[in-house]
C-alpha cells in the first residue's frame, strides 16, 4: 500500500500499538479514552510530557540568574515569544489544561526572577515601572508597556472530525454518473 506512494517503513522507527494504549507522534501523545461523564470514546491528542518538559526548561534558562542583566521587559518579551510559538503548535489539541499548568511554571520563575532582582530593601534600586495588577485573568506582569501573556493568550482550536469526507488514495473513488 504504501509503495505506490514512494513511502516505505523503517523497522527501527516503526511500533505497532492499540490506540487505546496510545503513542507519542511529533510531539502529540495521541490516545483513544472514554469521554469523562459518558459511555463514548474519542481520540485525543495532547502535547507529550517530553514537548511539556521542553517548554518548561525553555523558561528555565530564559529565568536563570545569569540573566539577571536584562531588562524586564526584555525577559517578559522572550518569554511571551517562546510560549506563543509553543502554544500555536500545540493549540489543536486537548491543550488548555496544559497551557495554564506551563503559564503558571512561567509565572512563577518570572516571580522568582523578579524578587531576585531587585531585592534591594524597600526603596528597590533601579527597579523600573512594575505594575502587577489583577485583571480578568489573574494577576499579570506589565513593565514598559510590555505584559506578560504567555501560552494560554493562544486560543485553542479543535480540528472538526470530517471522517469519511477525506480522500484516501487506496479507496477506489466512486464511479461517476
Amino acid at each position: 500500500m504504501l509503495a505506490p506512494l514512494g513511502l516505505r517503513l523503517a523497522p527501527e522507527k516503526t511500533q505497532v500499538v492499540h490506540i487505546d494504549e496510545g503513542f507519542t507522534f511529533l510531539g502529540f501523545d495521541i490516545r483513544r479514552m472514554r469521554k469523562r461523564g459518558t459511555s463514548k470514546y474519542h481520540v485525543y491528542t495532547t502535547p507529550s510530557k517530553k514537548a511539556i518538559a521542553s517548554i518548561k526548561d525553555k523558561v528555565k534558562t530564559k529565568t536563570r540568574r545569569s540573566t539577571r542583566h536584562m531588562s524586564l521587559d526584555q525577559v517578559i518579551l522572550s518569554l511571551n515569544r517562546s510560549l506563543a510559538g509553543w502554544a500555536n503548535y500545540f493549540r489543536h489539541g486537548v491543550s488548555k489544561a496544559v497551557f495554564s499548568d506551563v503559564d503558571s511554571h512561567a509565572w512563577n520563575r518570572l516571580m522568582r526572577w523578579i524578587r531576585a532582582k531587585y531585592k534591594h530593601g524597600s526603596h528597590r534600586i533601579g527597579m523600573p515601572e512594575l505594575r502587577r495588577r489583577f485583571c480578568d485573568q489573574g494577576w499579570r506582569f506589565a513593565c514598559n508597556g510590555v505584559v506578560f501573556t504567555g501560552a494560554s493568550s493562544v486560543a485553542v482550536t479543535r480540528y472538526r472530525y470530517r471522517g469519511s469526507t477525506i480522500p484516501t488514495p487506496w479507496t477506489p473513488a466512486p464511479a461517476p454518473g
